[in-house]
């Protein structure tokens, strides 16, 4: 391990320097030494089909409630016992990550200055080998505000084996740790949630909480608006997009296939095409739900270098995501049978010979730089090393060869392609984080302590209102386990869970209001070269407060959701017999449904409970809403019409569970 890690340096830039006396906003509630912790009801998961399988792999943490942190109302003084947390860097390193820790840190000491704060060095090796370094005011003083993880290092992402699980433990044990904070992304906080449920299983007394700290942005669900460090980075790439951008016009002779770190998800690239406008994104969601074959991808980038040619422009910028590999089908099918053949230990000298006859084909098809690559050992959490496969030269490659057959053919008849490409991924991950980050990376290190405080443990650090002004954040907890799925075998209604409970990384919602702004601009940006230049990131001034587009955009905000639907069921009378009720509630979010116990009674005065009947309202705030019943007293299931996935968060009026469907719009 590396033993400059958490050592003292001096910072050699004035920007450095200036970043270092940046002091984050915090929300109001944060600001104090203490906060108050209010508890929602029950949760469920996110797959309704998944629950039973999830209750039994994680007995002593699934079904938790939701936490919700606010100022307290009694200021005074209380003596509170000092708390010994350790906190490691399970994920990539990701801008703000440093910020955590300090936040973390702060709020520790704010609660008892005797408390203790432990980083593990070098990663999770550091946390199985015990290795430590104690964060301290002088030790935290060189990497406020700074990128990198370099203040304690990280290394492999994951405490999944039985060996890796039994080390973290005995360290927790020795440590005689009140609380361990893990950060990282989908795989880290996976782990996290099972640690948690294995030390409780165990009499451990550590206390597991996660952070949600990702450059890829996948990590994003009714709990989770984003993660720390995607900002950043897409700010970064943005800019690096724009550049390009304005090189191809200025030349006005090469196409640039430019390449986006982000791991499966296309997060990175969507927001990053929405700050710079190239002429061309191609998304993996998109690629997935068409089913669009490699061929058929080539084809639909030849047409936009066609159409740009009628136009006299022979430049153009196309973007895509590092994921887009395993979007397409075939080739998916090809990197599963080739990730078999690890598993099975078969050398990869041998692999090609042993691929089945269609995958063989396929196989010897592509450029032999990109059988090198699929050919790669995999990453940690058995996947393909995305970020090893060029992507982008195998589309130059595939266009470039398309392009000159245009022309033999007589169908093209403008200048020959040429192409220059990109791939935009490390260049972005040590950066200076945006003040935005920096500011969210500090929150959740401070409800962090919090949730240790509350004896919380199987939960993540969250922070809803993340498009509003800080003084406008809501700040809680959410359960690991609602955020869990398994993977499914097959796509569509009738596919099978299988595998793992685990946090899948989050697709792009290509029904959101983000991507449907990106499919009105997708002509302009094609023909038009309506390139943005956003810049560098903005620390003071115009642009300095500025955040993600697809995060405005799209407006979330589950929580205050939450307490619309609250009110508006506070205005249904309860009682007898068991019903169906459906809420229908206009609000600015996007569809979502959710499932609520509620027993009513003369809902429908003088009317038979045999047929359906329609009331409506309007509550308070303006959200429209009715309310449909079909009068089955005994069902287990709503109305197979106004059939409803319930979102994993139950609401409980205290009475039986299990009559009323809500939607919301």
């Amino acid at each position: 391990m590396n033993a400059d890690f958490g050592a003292p340096k001096e910072h050699a830039g004035g920007l450095q320097q200036r970043r270092a006396l940046y002091q984050p906003r915090l929300p109001p509630c944060l600001q104090g030494p203490t906060v108050r912790a209010e508890y929602g009801d029950a949760t469920t998961t996110i797959d309704p089909s998944c629950a039973h399988v999830l209750a039994q792999a994680f007995p002593n943490t699934f079904g938790q409630p939701l936490v919700s942190f606010v100022a307290p109302a009694d200021a005074a003084a209380e003596e509170r016992p000092p708390i010994r947390v350790g906190v490691v860097f399970s994920g990539r390193q990701s801008p703000g990550g440093h910020n955590v820790v300090w936040g973390l840190h702060d709020a520790l000491k704010a609660y008892n200055p005797q408390s203790v704060l432990y980083g593990f060095v070098g990663g999770t090796e550091g946390l199985f080998a015990n290795k430590t370094l104690e964060i301290t005011d002088d030790v935290l003083a060189s990497y406020k505000n700074q990128g990198g993880f370099d203040l304690l290092g990280r290394s492999i992402d994951q405490i999944r084996t039985t060996k890796q699980v039994s080390s973290a433990m005995a360290t927790c044990h020795s440590l005689n740790l009140d609380g361990l904070v893990i950060i990282g992304g989908v795989t880290s906080n996976s782990d996290a949630a099972q640690l948690a449920e294995t030390l409780i299983q165990n009499n451990c007394k550590t206390k597991v909480v996660g952070v949600p700290v990702s450059l890829n942005g996948d990590l994003k669900n009714q709990f989770v608006e984003t993660t720390v460090g995607f900002d950043t980075v897409c700010k970064v790439n943005s800019q690096l997009v724009s550049n390009v951008c304005l090189d191809a016009i200025s030349a006005g002779k090469y196409y640039y296939f430019v390449r986006l770190m982000g791991r499966k998800a296309s997060h990175v690239a969507f927001e990053c095409a929405l700050q710079s406008h190239p002429n061309m994104l191609i998304l993996g969601e998109e690629v997935a739900l068409s089913k669009l074959t490699l061929m058929e991808i080539i084809n639909k980038i030849c047409d936009g270098v066609q159409a740009r040619a009628e136009l006299g422009k022979y430049h153009g910028v196309l973007v895509i995501p590092e994921g887009l590999i395993e979007s397409i089908p075939e080739m998916y099918a090809l990197i599963q049978e080739i990730n078999i053949l690890h598993n099975n230990n078969v050398p990869v000298a041998e692999m090609s010979s042993q691929l089945s006859p269609w995958a063989a084909a396929l196989f010897q098809f592509l450029p032999p730089f990109i059988r090198r690559e699929l050919l790669l050992h995999q990453e940690s959490d058995n996947s393909a090393q995305l970020s090893q496969i060029d992507t982008e030269q195998l589309l130059a490659h595939l266009v470039e060869t398309e392009m000159i057959k245009r022309t033999k053919e007589g169908r093209y008849k403008g200048r020959k392609f040429s192409s220059v490409c990109h791939f935009f991924g490390y260049q972005a991950r040590g950066s200076i984080p945006s003040n935005f980050d920096c500011d969210y990376a500090y929150a959740l290190g401070r409800i962090s302590l919090h949730m240790i405080a509350a004896g919380l443990t199987g939960y993540m650090a969250t922070v809803a209102n993340l498009k509003d002004p800080v003084d406008k954040w809501r700040c809680a907890a959410a359960p690991l386990t609602a955020m869990m799925s398994l993977k499914r075998h097959l796509r569509g209604p009738g596919a099978i869970p299988i595998g793992k409970p685990s946090i899948h990384p989050s697709p792009i919602d290509l029904k959101g209001k983000a991507y449907e702004l990106l499919r009105e601009k997708a002509s302009s940006f094609l023909l038009d070269d309506f390139y943005r230049t956003p810049g560098g990131i903005q620390f003071e001034g115009p642009g300095s407060d500025a955040k993600p587009i697809t995060l405005t955009i799209e407006n979330q905000d589950y929580v205050g959701d939450i307490e619309i639907l609250k009110e508006c069921l506070s205005k249904v009378e309860t009682s007898n017999p068991f019903i169906w009720l459906e809420f229908q509630i206009k609000t600015k979010l996007r569809s979502r449904s959710l499932n609520i116990g509620m027993p009513t009674d003369d809902v429908f005065p003088g009317e038979d409970h045999g047929e359906a009947r329609v009331l409506s309202g309007d509550p308070q705030g303006g959200h429209q809403f009715h309310v449909i019943s079909d009068g089955r007293a005994d069902s287990d299931v709503p109305p197979p019409q106004r059939r409803a996935a319930p979102l994993p968060f139950q609401v409980s009026s205290g009475l039986k569970p299990a009559c009323v469907w809500v939607v919301v719009e």
